[in-house]
């Protein structure tokens, strides 16, 4: 079970208030940064808008989004 959902949509990451068993979704400008940790990902449909290349396995979609919503004990937006 994800701990807390980070839906970030600014560039500036909060990265000391992350944990371990959290997982970071970037999304809309914020999907400008590259992810660079295991449980980071970037929002498919930002990132196309803005023609952001991402590695796949790092992509995912809004139906996925909604998922890790409902699996998650809190959900944090920055």
């Amino acid at each position: 079970m994800v701990s807390t959902l980070w839906l970030v949509k600014k560039r500036d990451v909060p990265y000391a208030f992350v944990g371990e068993d959290d997982v970071v979704v970037l999304i809309e400008d914020a999907v400008l940064k590259v992810p660079s940790k295991p449980n980071w990902f970037v929002c498919r449909e930002d990132a196309e808008a803005r023609r952001v290349k991402v590695p796949a396995d790092r992509l995912v979609s809004y139906s996925d989004i909604a998922k890790l919503i409902l699996e998650a004990r809190k959900v944090v937006v920055w």
